[in-house]
């Protein structure tokens, strides 16, 4: 079988990124072929398809750079005639989409269509059902007001970083895709990596009951035979973007009044200056921020820590950070929101609290740092079980390509 794998990146800008790029690995491991279609960006790794790469916002030049910026987000004309190209040359069997929205954009549905590949996407994000994707309003609240439909909410409460003009940019395109793109009608199948992310796509776009679905997880690529034996003083251990709907400020916050538990924060993001400078003012030498990490550096912060913490505000969906601690046995706290709950059974892999609740976030992580050796060597088996059992690539790859080929048979109106 022939694969094409769409994602706006081509290096590993995020969650959605990685799960491509396993994906691709995974398939080539088994013996099929793999064609990416993604924009050009500065960081985008070496690909021998990236002739077939559409310019992006980043890398597009001219006297008239912000007027195509902005008539691309809507429908990218180069993307369309790249992958009718690509179409041409490569004939894959199947698409699976893995990004696309404002970016390589709905153009290059008609053109899967008009070529007769089925066409599978992975919803990472709410961006099919809310203009800003993740369901929070400019105040940073968790906001479900457009209902699938009234999307001028997303202008009137600013729900795209709190910006008028974004969020009037990002209710248009939705109100534009739905009535000439609508994703109910061009794409084939989809694929939701937790139950929570189904059942808000299905309330809100009834349509997408009628399609081949299933709720697959993210998979981890390697699980380890036992726990990580943790070395050096025990921490807690936060990685990701440093922005409001990641919970960040509230465990820095929850930290003060633990100056016995440690902090490592790895990431970077809009919110950085501020916690450096609230942990300043109130004096936590308890939490140390680390900057950006990739690679091994960031994997020995994972191995070594005592709990990765997922603070989350906003609706998560199925957090990679999660599946690569629990691959490695380390235990988790964990907002209860979202996806979450689902891979966070409460004391058995780690513990859970309410989002956005300093108090209940202390309060857990005093549990999760007085276990005791024998309870908390239960919960890294236990976290390590849990990846082998949900996480596991031999489960993951044959329910993938199950899929792809019951949405290759499947009659459908986004193909002739």
């Amino acid at each position: 079988m022939k694969v094409l794998l769409i994602d706006v990146y081509h290096y590993n800008r995020g969650g959605a990124e990685t799960v491509c790029f396993n994906t691709g690995q995974l398939l080539q491991a088994h013996g099929h072929e793999v064609v990416y279609f993604c924009l050009k960006w500065k960081r985008n790794l070496p690909s021998p398809f990236e002739h077939y790469f559409p310019e992006s916002k980043e890398t597009r030049r001219g006297v008239f750079r912000q007027a195509k910026n902005l008539v691309n987000y809507f429908y990218h004309f180069e993307a369309a005639r790249k992958m009718d190209q690509l179409l041409r040359d490569e004939q894959p069997d199947i698409a699976h989409i893995h990004l696309i929205w404002g970016q390589i954009t709905e153009s290059i549905l008609p053109v899967l269509r008009r070529h007769g590949v089925p066409v599978v996407l992975t919803a990472h994000d709410f961006r099919v059902v809310c203009p800003a994707y993740v369901f929070r309003d400019g105040r940073g609240q968790i906001c479900e007001r457009c209902q699938g439909r009234s999307f001028y909410h997303c202008f009137l409460h600013k729900c795209a970083k709190n910006n008028w003009v974004m969020s009037g940019v990002m209710a248009t395109e939705q109100y534009f895709r739905n009535a000439f793109f609508n994703p109910s009608k061009l794409i084939d199948g989809f694929i939701y990596v937790s139950h929570f992310t189904k059942k808000k796509h299905e309330t809100y776009m009834p349509a997408l009951r009628q399609k081949p679905n299933m709720v697959l997880y993210n998979s981890a690529p390697e699980i380890a035979a036992e726990p990580y034996k943790k070395q050096g003083e025990p921490y807690f251990l936060f990685m990701g973007r440093l922005s409001g709907e990641k919970g960040i400020r509230t465990l820095v916050e929850a930290m003060n009044g633990l100056p016995s538990c440690r902090l490592k924060v790895a990431g970077t993001g809009p919110q950085e200056a501020e916690l450096k400078r609230y942990a300043a003012e109130h004096g936590l030498s308890n939490v140390d921020f680390c900057g950006y990490q990739t690679g091994e550096p960031l994997a020995t912060l994972v191995r070594n820590a005592r709990f990765i913490v997922v603070p989350s505000e906003c609706y998560e969906n199925n957090p990679m950070s999660i599946i690569e601690a629990y691959a490695i046995g380390t235990p988790v706290v964990g907002a209860n929101i979202g996806g979450i709950p689902e891979i966070v059974p409460e004391g058995v892999t780690g513990f859970r609290f309410e989002s956005r609740n300093t108090d209940d976030l202390r309060a857990k992580l005093t549990a999760a740092a007085s276990l005791s050796s024998d309870a908390y060597a239960a919960m890294q088996r236990a976290a390590l079980d849990f990846a082998r059992e949900h996480f596991n690539t031999e489960n993951y790859y044959p329910r993938l390509i199950a899929f792809y080929r019951q949405c290759m048979k499947a009659p459908s109106t986004a193909r002739p």
